[in-house]
């Protein structure tokens, strides 16, 4: 069973980020799913170097939209993108440190982020983006 689902309480009705959020959701329950194999020191590495793509792109198709439409709370939005992106190198260096409860902390990481930034600060320009006929 998964750990987190796509539900349309994620979703920001714009199709091309809504990609991008099910494709963090993936990493989260492809993460979970290898813990429950006993498989979760190998798997963190690869999800670590996929959280920090994934971050690369999506942050970067965001604050694209952020800049071409003149979205307001942009500044704000983008140090959450910023702070995510801290963390992640930190789950880095932790990961080539070799530090077996990191794929725990990845978890509990990744599912606050699904709840307070995506569900949150997200959400925010949702409506934004979409009065600019962007969907």
């Amino acid at each position: 069973m998964e750990l987190v689902q796509w539900k349309e309480n994620l979703s920001v009705n714009v199709t091309e980020i809504d990609g991008q959020h099910k494709a963090l959701v993936s990493m989260i329950n492809y993460l979970h799913s290898s813990m429950k194999r006993g498989d979760g020191k190998l798997a963190v590495g690869e999800v670590v170097n996929g959280l920090i793509k994934y971050s690369d792109s999506h942050f970067a198709t965001e604050e694209r939209y952020f800049d071409q439409f003149g979205y307001p709370e942009a500044a704000s939005h983008k140090q959450e993108h910023t702070i995510f992106s801290q963390k992640v190198l930190e789950f880095k260096t932790e990961v080539e440190k070799g530090n077996v409860v990191l794929a725990i902390q990845v978890i509990l990481f990744l599912s606050d982020w699904l709840q307070n930034h995506i569900k949150e600060c997200d959400k925010k320009y949702s409506q934004f983006f979409n009065a600019k006929g962007l969907s």
